[in-house]
């Protein structure tokens, strides 16, 4: 039966400088006879480790194992015998045989009787002891075999927390190696570092096997060594000519047609000499419901009703035309802007569909579509007055019907009877859907809310714009759109009802809040 003896192995917390005396420390335990068996690295450093060894003290001896020991020992110290002879027979003078022979077999034969050579202690004290000869480990020590402040450096830097790169604190090095920080601060500059004087100067790099080097101080007045690896060249800087802006200028159609090649310089060619190709004029516009028909994939839902709308400049652009030729097209098919953009709309009736055009506060030209009702004809959608009109950041103005037509509205009459439909909320107001109210009030939606309209209310474009409030019988209306873009009417007691003598607002009312009640 074997008997082992242990050892911890451990690389200290620093690590190995670099991988080849990690390499030698684990050949000398080879060669010792240590078996590692249990081997851990630091998941940082790779360098660092810390494991368990182990080596046999005593071996199993057989018949066989101690004939071949005492066969190779014979054989050893004849042969030792023959070389000293032959030393004596060639040289002059005499020659120690027989002690040479006795420390050769004793070093060759120590190894194989299963016990270490025994190390001689008892000269230990003694002041004027030879000294023995050094090892490879002890050798680390001297100048030669030290490695480099650059390689010594690298495994205590760590990943640099504001920006790319690893870094290294003066004051941790100066723990760590035991130095003090003016001593490394002379080998910084030694190495070729150049240690600024605040935190505001540049840092000035230097290189070393590929990678950057330099030296930062931070707010706290401590200093820093950082490290980053090399950037490569991308591309390289070249001049380019200049060329002259009708060269330059955009092609008509946006930049996807390929460029004209250059005429060369000197005489012109049968080729050079031919005039170039115009460029293809587009097709002219479709004339009657055709016209229709091709803006209608470019035109969007209308957002106040019904159908779709399209503005002018950009059914323009998409036909590859002029927007005057596009609006006297339209023109022709009896499509006319009324004089005021909130005056009526002129429609014009072409199969189940009803068109018209208007302008919206900005001049832009808008054109307008939509379905015909159940029994609706061109006179009495004229005389209604309800078709949408699509502008461009403001409400429908001329969704109200006509003066000679119908009576306007008044507060009293429309206000009481909605405010009986809609539901209390959580803050206090009380609320309801556009499109459910004007069905409980059996009216079609447009006509519901050009009422509310005619009554000062605005209909809001987005969801957080600032509404408008109008003030009955101590409450304010206002009209607002939710997330989901749907026109919701609201309702809720007034802070500035005004005093029941004078009718005067109370103090504090803002002007902004309400606006007066229209008679």
């Amino acid at each position: 039966m074997s008997l082992w003896e242990y050892k911890v192995i451990t690389s200290g917390k620093g690590g190995f400088a670099t991988p080849a005396l990690l390499e030698k420390f684990l050949n000398d335990l080879g060669r010792e006879e240590w078996e590692i068996i249990h081997y851990a690295t630091q998941p940082d450093n790779p360098l660092s480790f810390s494991g368990l060894a182990r080596r046999s003290t005593q071996r199993d001896w057989t018949l066989q194992d101690a004939a071949a020991v005492a066969a190779k020992a014979e054989a050893e110290k004849l042969r030792a015998e023959f070389e000293a002879k032959f030393k004596a027979a060639t040289t002059s003078a005499p020659a120690p045989a027989e002690p040479q022979a006795l420390s050769y077999l004793e070093e060759k034969a120590a190894p194989d009787d299963g016990f270490r050579k025994p190390v001689d202690t008892s000269r230990d004290d003694e002041p004027d002891a030879p000294e023995e000869e050094k090892d490879d480990w002890d050798k680390l020590a001297e100048e030669d075999e030290l490695p480099t402040f650059f390689d010594a450096l690298k495994p205590h830097m760590r990943r640099n927390q504001r920006g790319p790169g690893m870094s290294a604190g003066l004051d941790y090095l100066a723990k760590k190696w035991d130095l003090a920080e003016e001593d490394i601060k002379g080998a910084l500059v030694e190495c070729g570092f150049q240690i600024p004087a605040d935190e505001n100067a540049k840092p000035v790099y230097i290189e070393y096997d590929g990678d950057l080097f330099w030296v930062n101080i931070n707010r706290r007045g401590e200093i820093w060594i950082n490290t980053r690896e090399k950037p490569r060249p991308v591309f390289r800087v070249v001049p380019g000519n200049k060329v002259a802006a009708e060269e330059a200028a955009e092609p008509a159609n946006g930049g996807n047609r390929r460029p004209e090649p250059t005429e060369p310089a000197g005489e012109p060619t049968a080729e050079t000499s031919k005039p170039k190709a115009e460029p293809k004029p587009a097709a002219p516009l479709p004339a009657g419901p055709e016209l229709l028909e091709k803006i209608r994939p470019h035109m969007r839902r209308n957002r106040r009703g019904p159908g779709g709308s399209g503005s002018t400049s950009f059914l323009a652009r998409a036909l590859r035309t002029t927007e005057a030729e596009l609006i006297s097209s339209f023109g022709a098919l009896g499509l006319s802007l009324p004089d005021k953009s909130g005056d009526q709309p002129v429609y014009a009736e072409f199969g189940a569909e009803l068109w018209w055009l208007n302008k919206d506060q900005r001049g832009g030209v808008w054109i307008n579509g939509r379905e015909k009702k159940e029994g609706e004809t061109l006179a009495s959608a004229t005389a209604a007055g309800s078709a949408p009109v699509e502008t461009a950041g403001e409400p429908a103005a001329n969704t109200a019907p006509a003066a000679d037509t119908a009576p306007a509205p008044k507060p009293e009459t429309v206000f009481p009877a909605v405010r009986l439909l809609l539901k209390p909320g959580k803050t206090g107001t009380f609320a309801g859907e556009t499109e459910k109210l004007a069905g409980e009030l059996g009216k079609p939606v447009e006509e519901f809310i050009a009422t509310l309209t005619a009554l000062g209310l605005k209909v809001p474009e987005k969801a957080r714009e600032k509404p408008v409030f109008v003030e009955h019988a101590g409450e304010i209306f206002w009209l607002n759109r939710n997330a989901k873009g749907q026109l919701w009417l609201n309702a809720k007691a007034s802070k500035f009802a005004a005093d029941s003598d004078g009718g005067k607002p109370k103090r504090g009312r803002s002007k902004k809040a309400a606006t007066e009640t229209p008679e």
